[in-house]
């Protein structure tokens, strides 16, 4: 059932924002809701350790999705669960957790892990054990090539990076200093930067790595100030990246600060205080984006969760809608629901307004951002206004 059938209908549709989402994406006004025997899928992700964030913004996304999927009529009638393993995004554990799903047929669908490292270290054993990996916030350039049964609704980095490159170049900035997680995801990002910065005019005058669990970053920033660059760009996470801007702050580094869009989380600002106001990155989601797709899924959110939603509850989200289509298209069947991703057409998406997948690579198709500011301790739009600081 379409949003935009009627205007009767849009305006029945906008009584609830839940309601609203449910019968958009599944076209079931009346189904009962699910009951008996469930069809689960597994989850490995971080729930503990410096990413814990990531899984909690997950979870809730997760959840909402499932109220309305299991309220409409569930999978072929069957209520849709997960199973949520703490991987902390460490690839060795990442590599258990796979173990476990693929010895457990109750798991139809996997999604994640979160960082890519941590899902590429497990895309082998998916792969050989027939199980559909989503990695739903896998942008590896790298990571859909492990195999026929390893997808992503996630943009790659070697489209994400131009964009970020972009977002530094308009705001004038041609001596960039980069600083980066020493990971494949990090370097991968990295060098795509580099060489769309150079396309754009922009030389890189530094690129230092670091480790993900690295905790001091000045004699890394003092490196970088030496270079003299006119910014500093951070491909980096919420938590390393807070760090990284704080300590550039006390080290008396003002430069002004580009992020990949990883460290759009709450916690960035929790974590990095007044140091990050000024803090520019890019985005695929914001919750004030007027589309319907995108207010009706904050409305549900906010009645569900009494705040707003950020990316990485509507990645989840989506990622939750996009299992669910191809378990009722391909069947309650590991191998029927690998091949139903390729026949999925125009899926609902939050992110992307219909989602459609290049079968070659696996890839979601299409590319959207948001330029973004931290503003007052918040996330605001580049060059809007500033909000008034709450007292």
């Amino acid at each position: 059932m379409s949003l935009t059938r009627s205007s009767s209908l849009r305006r029945r549709l906008l009584l609830s924002a839940g309601a609203a989402l449910a019968l958009s994406f599944f076209g079931v006004a009346s189904a009962a809701p699910a009951a008996g025997e469930p069809a689960f899928f597994g989850v490995s992700g971080p729930l503990t350790g410096p990413n814990a964030q990531y899984g909690a913004q997950w979870k809730a996304g997760f959840d909402l999705a499932l109220d309305e999927i299991n309220a409409n009529g569930g999978i072929n009638s069957r209520p849709l669960q997960y199973v949520f393993e703490d991987s902390q995004s460490d690839p060795r554990q990442a590599v258990g957790i796979a173990q476990k799903f693929v010895d457990d047929k109750r798991i139809l669908i996997e999604l994640g892990d979160f960082s890519s490292p941590a899902s590429m270290a497990a895309s082998p054993i998916y792969q050989r054990a027939g199980l559909v990996q989503l990695g739903f916030t896998n942008s590896h350039p790298d990571f859909t090539k492990g195999g026929d049964f390893i997808w992503s609704p996630s943009v790659s980095q070697a489209d994400a990076q131009p964009l970020l490159a972009d977002l530094a170049v308009k705001q004038g900035f041609r001596h960039i200093a980069v600083l980066f997680q020493n990971t494949d995801w990090g370097r991968a990002s990295k060098d795509v930067f580099v060489k769309a910065a150079a396309a754009r005019g922009a030389h890189v005058v530094a690129a230092e790595g670091y480790q993900p669990t690295d905790k001091d970053f000045r004699a890394t920033l003092l490196r970088a100030r030496d270079a003299k660059p006119d910014a500093l760009v951070l491909i980096s996470y919420y938590s390393d990246g807070a760090q990284i801007a704080r300590q550039a702050r006390a080290s008396g580094i003002d430069l002004p600060i580009v992020a990949a869009s990883s460290v759009y989380s709450p916690k960035f600002m929790e974590l990095g205080g007044d140091a990050v106001n000024g803090v520019t990155t890019n985005t695929s989601f914001f919750p004030d984006d007027p589309s319907p797709e995108v207010q009706h899924f904050v409305h549900a959110f906010k009645a569900k969760y009494n705040r707003q939603p950020d990316a990485f509850n509507a990645f989840a989200y989506d990622a939750t809608i996009i299992a669910a289509y191809a378990l009722r298209t391909g069947g309650l069947d590991r191998r029927g629901v690998r091949d139903a991703l390729p026949k999925l057409h125009d899926v609902p998406s939050v992110v992307f307004g219909k989602a459609n997948f290049d079968p070659t690579t696996r890839r979601v198709i299409g590319v959207k951002s948001v330029n973004l500011v931290v503003q007052n301790g918040q996330w605001a739009l580049l060059g809007s206004k500033p909000a008034l600081a709450v007292k």
